[in-house]
């Protein structure tokens, strides 16, 4: 496979997967607003501005002017509608690679956001239009699953979802844990925001699954250790994290690499490090340097990925090639 597409591929995934998050963000604190006390929202604004890695406004949060910068605003490259439109692009570029089903698709999420304002969605229904973005493009993955080879290309794709999964999930969570650090300790005398933690699952998809595993129970070291360490759990950081591991070992094998490549050898570790950790150990140290070390490491997986497959020096292509031929 070209570089060239693998990366468009990668890309595609990587954008998508990041409009549907911001979608399920802005959806959950927008339904918070009608059930939090006054005096909360500013806050509230914040904390989600910093789970997406976003500025923070240097005047009055205001809630219309942040939810139509996050959707509507071309300009700012994570913007829902920017995040897609770059995706389609990306598509485009390989579309004799993708299913016809799959570019439909694509391309019709994108008409969708483009020929909708703020205006219109404020007025009416913001859940509803946040939740067919969200459909959308839960619909192209599974046509993407069902409709396109599961070679190379594939697993590229997954791939690239699975590490802009991990990357934005540990960014979510350093942003609430580090605002509700003294609720990750049980003190029966600290009264929980039982609204901040269900918005922090329902944030991550997770508030179902959570409660069969613990029952509706919340307690805020039941909360860390479920969305990070839990293996079954497809928003936790350590399943996104063995699922790029099992996909860069498959792109491996594609490409008849002989050795593993740097950036399997940085999946391998952070898949065993998620696995082998227990919640108190994490809960014991510094929720916020671990949880920017995972971000770290994903910054690293994204450059030995680049390294390995997509930017690589010729010389390493020329010893690939002889490998497979040998």
């Amino acid at each position: 496979m070209l570089s060239r597409v693998a990366d468009s591929l990668y890309w595609m995934s990587r954008y998508l997967e990041r409009a549907e998050h911001t979608a399920r963000l802005i959806d959950v604190r927008l339904n918070q607003m009608l059930e939090e006390v006054s005096g909360d929202e500013s806050l509230r604004w914040q904390q989600l501005l910093c789970g997406l890695r976003m500025p923070l406004p240097t005047d009055e949060v205001r809630p219309y002017d942040i939810t139509n910068t996050l959707i509507f605003d071309a300009s700012n490259t994570s913007s829902i509608v920017a995040c897609i439109a770059t995706a389609r692009e990306n598509a485009r570029q390989v579309r004799e690679l993708i299913s016809s089903e799959m570019w439909e698709q694509l391309n019709l999420l994108f008409l969708q956001v483009k020929q909708t304002n703020m205006e219109h969605i404020w007025d009416a229904e913001p859940h509803k239009f946040l939740n067919s973005v969200k459909g959308g493009i839960y619909l192209f993955q599974g046509i993407t699953d069902a409709t396109m080879n599961h070679s190379e290309g594939w697993h590229f794709i997954r791939f690239g979802r699975f590490l802009e999964r991990a990357t934005a999930t540990a960014a979510l969570l350093e942003a609430h844990f580090s605002l509700f650090q003294v609720d990750l300790v049980e003190n029966e005398d600290e009264p929980l925001d039982y609204l901040s933690w269900v918005g922090l699952l329902r944030s991550c998809a997770s508030f179902e699954a959570y409660c069969k595993v613990y029952t509706a129970m919340i307690r805020p070291a039941n909360v860390a250790e479920f969305l990070i360490l839990n293996p079954e759990a497809p928003r936790s950081l350590r399943f996104a994290c063995a699922m790029m591991h099992g996909e860069i070992q498959a792109i491996a094998k594609a490409t008849h690499m002989r050795n593993p490549g740097r950036v399997e050898r940085l999946t391998g570790r952070l898949r065993a490090s998620l696995e082998y950790y227990q919640i108190e150990e994490i809960l014991n140290d510094d929720m916020h340097e671990y949880l920017e070390g995972i971000q770290h490491q994903c910054s690293l997986i994204h450059t030995g990925l680049y390294q390995t497959y997509i930017a690589y020096p010729i010389e390493v292509a020329l010893t690939s090639r002889g490998a497979a031929q040998a």
